[in-house]
């Protein structure tokens, strides 16, 4: 499967869209839609800009990834809202964080149910509940609910 439109909207909404380098909330130089790599061949660094259009081509980079990572670990059918709200969870915790996680077990042995839950349970920032991580999570989980 590969991510809508839909999900891509809910990502840049999520993540915001920064054409200027910055640190986020845990310290991680960051631009674009929560770009954290390398942009041609540099760091993302203090003072570091794009433009729109060199981030939405860094996104559909990214996003590949997270695609590929859902894609590889999930083993159970999905809905597009479904794949959509895993992609942006794998996207904010990574692909290891991802395919440990409680919720790719939960729904691999069919508890759809039980993986929904599971969106809240990541909702920490440096080792602390942040709002914004649990307001994402729900906005998520209820796109997977959909």
């Amino acid at each position: 499967m590969k991510i809508s439109e839909k999900g891509i909207n809910h990502i840049i909404r999520d993540e915001g869209e920064r054409l200027m380098a910055y640190q986020d909330i845990v310290g991680i130089w960051t631009i674009g839609v929560g770009h954290t790599g390398f942009v041609d061949g540099k760091p993302v660094a203090r003072g570091m800009t794009i433009t729109k259009e060199k981030s939405r081509e860094i996104l559909k980079v990214d996003l590949a990834r997270f695609e590929k990572a859902v894609n590889a670990n999930v083993k159970v059918p999905l809905t597009q809202n479904q794949f959509d709200a895993l992609v942006s969870l794998a996207f904010n915790i990574g692909e290891g964080a991802f395919s440990r996680s409680t919720l790719v077990r939960k729904l691999n042995a069919g508890d759809y149910q039980g993986a929904s839950q599971q969106f809240l349970v990541w909702k920490n920032a440096g080792g602390k509940v942040s709002q914004g991580l649990l307001n994402r999570r729900k906005r998520e989980k209820a796109l997977f609910d959909e």
